[in-house]
């Protein structure tokens, strides 16, 4: 081989030995940004992964929190009076779980319920499961706000069932349920057709702490019985002791509240006088209803103490009721404006009892059950 070409070999050589040099170089570098971004790669995927790992484990535990704990769910209208002691005496109220503490609580609901069947008449099915509704519905509101629940049995109120006395027995359960929950405020009265719609507003909020507010203390508003506007010696600045509602027939006592106090007492017995009770029971047609408007009539000391809240914050009625005033937006149930309770007054009397409480139960499901509730509902 001549120099020249060992020359031209020995170029070429450190040529091709330098591209390889560069060509290592090359290899190494991408080999390494290669590395780096396996490496990058996988430290994200693997933080990311321990993250959303927690992430979905606390979302799971946060989901089941408030699932377990919403009272608004469906299952609220189960029928819950299988929770009731074994050892527990027929005809005695059912007084809820919740409520075995010391000290009584600031409301008491009172619910009358023919547990052990009808009055005047055995029930059907579907009034059954009209008062398992109510009753549920009523137990689920009460202890989402740590109210207290009495149900009062019915069954023993047979004694007023003779010549049509039935009704009178609201004055008799009041005074019960205040010897029972003698450091209770304020009792609640609920008739049975009625439906708490608005589960989250609690009594403080929706009544009492703007009670001064949204009462009236006389009759000029609104006065359908065209009573007498005042009564002298009437004094509306004392405190009132009973928040009842008017409708178009008059006081409604479908709903109402009545505090605990010595003048509640005076008035439950001027309310169930006997000579009234024996010689009026034939002739007022409403019964308790026209006794309580009698004595608002005459006597001064009972209209100091009454407030008049309106009819659709506590006794909203559905369409039906006062059909001569259907046009009247003070009456009836507006589910835009979220109206508290829905009273079925007067269903059983031409109208469909069981379809309208499934249509208010329907609703006020819709209305208050969760987003995270539709997965399992």
């Amino acid at each position: 081989m001549s120099d020249l070409d060992t020359q031209y070999d020995g170029k070429s050589l450190n040529r091709y030995n330098d591209e390889d040099e560069k060509d290592k170089k090359s290899l190494t570098f991408f080999k390494r940004i290669k590395l780096n971004f396996f490496r990058v790669h996988n430290y994200f995927h693997s933080e990311l992964g321990k993250s959303k790992r927690t992430l979905l484990l606390l979302f799971i535990v946060i989901f089941l929190f408030f699932w377990i704990t919403d009272s608004t769910i469906p299952n609220t209208f189960i029928d819950q009076r299988s929770n009731q002691a074994p050892n527990q005496v027929p005809g005695k109220s059912a007084k809820s779980n919740w409520l075995s503490r010391k000290k009584d609580p600031r409301f008491v609901i009172i619910l009358a319920a023919n547990e052990g069947g009808g009055v005047l008449k055995w029930k059907s099915e579907q009034e059954w499961a009209i008062e398992h509704i109510s009753i549920a519905n009523k137990k689920a509101y009460a202890k989402r706000h740590g109210y207290g629940l009495t149900i009062k049995d019915l069954t023993t109120v047979k004694r007023y069932s003779h010549e049509f006395r039935e009704g009178w027995q609201k004055a008799d359960i009041l005074k019960q349920t205040m010897r029972e929950f003698p450091d209770t405020e304020w009792f609640w009265w609920l008739d049975l057709d009625t439906l708490i719609m608005e589960p989250e507003k609690s009594l403080e909020d929706h009544i009492f702490n703007r009670i001064d507010e949204i009462t009236d203390r006389t009759l000029e508003n609104f006065n359908p019985l065209n009573l007498e506007l005042d009564q002298p010696y009437t004094d509306y600045s004392e405190e009132m002791n009973l928040l009842i509602t008017q409708d178009c027939g008059g006081f409604n006592l479908g709903s109402f509240f009545i505090k605990n106090s010595d003048w509640s007492r005076l008035f439950l017995d001027m309310w169930w006088d006997p000579i009234t009770y024996e010689q009026k029971h034939m002739v007022w047609e409403h019964r308790e209803q026209d006794a309580l408007e009698s004595l608002y009539a005459s006597e001064a000391w009972l209209r100091s103490k009454i407030g008049f809240l309106p009819l659709r914050s506590i006794n909203a009625f559905p369409p039906g009721a006062c059909s001569d005033s259907s046009d009247d937006p003070r009456y009836f149930y507006n589910e835009r404006d979220h109206d508290f309770v829905v009273n079925m007054a007067g269903c059983n009397f031409g109208r469909d009892c069981w379809g309208e409480i499934q249509y208010y139960a329907g609703l006020m499901k819709k209305l208050n059950t969760r987003w995270y509730t539709r997965f399992f509902f």
